[in-house]
């Protein structure tokens, strides 16, 4: 069965936004592994046949969902201010920032498909565009700090970026967070902080 699409009818609309609104839900709740078509239609209140008409595997489901988080918890916008910065080494502030106040509203999603990347083909495929994604965005900010003759002697644009990607593990969002209370404005602060000391010369 071939799904509709993004769908122009409200009616249509409010049927997708359940389904994606269900699958978060449960993956919040239950984990990866619980989610099936089935189930999120079940929760949604449609048929499986109308699931299936917006979404024709759990796969382009999942897909769709890490595009309606995108969208619901404003993360192109709150990633657009880095790149609105004026200077490399402010954009480098500004990442940190984005990270510490964007990526706990998909915290709990994230951690489902991570602890189901391994036995899992849909969670696998999913994780690893997003890694691949995330290192783009690494490798740009270090470009762009090599091009301005900010980044820090002794480092490549590649090993810049590595260290970026690395520090946005969901570990360290989740032990200065949840575990040790830190505050997104504290944290954010801080790892921009540990960013500049580590990559950006002194004085800068």
């Amino acid at each position: 069965m071939t799904s509709i699409g993004v769908p122009l009818n409200a009616r249509s609309r409010r049927t997708r936004r359940a389904l994606l609104d269900a699958a978060r839900q449960q993956l919040e709740r239950d984990g990866f592994d619980a989610l099936t078509m089935a189930s999120a239609a079940e929760a949604a209140g449609v048929s499986r046949r109308a699931g299936y008409l917006h979404f024709s595997s759990r796969a382009e489901l999942l897909a769709a969902l890490y595009r309606h988080l995108g969208e619901t918890e404003d993360l192109a916008e709150s990633l657009a201010r880095v790149w609105a910065c004026g200077t490399a080494v402010d954009a480098l502030d500004e990442w940190a920032r984005h990270i510490a106040r964007a990526h706990p509203r998909i915290l709990a999603v994230s951690r489902a498909v991570e602890r189901s990347r391994a036995t899992d083909a849909d969670a696998a495929r999913l994780w690893d565009t997003t890694m691949r994604n995330w290192h783009k965005g690494c490798t740009r900010l270090a470009e762009w700090l090599q091009h301005e003759g900010s980044l820090a002697a002794g480092w490549t644009v590649t090993e810049a970026a590595d260290l970026l990607w690395g520090l946005m593990s969901w570990d360290l969002l989740e032990r200065m967070i949840s575990d040790c209370g830190w505050d997104h404005t504290h944290f954010g602060a801080r790892l921009a902080a540990v960013f500049r000391v580590i990559l950006v010369p002194a004085g800068r």
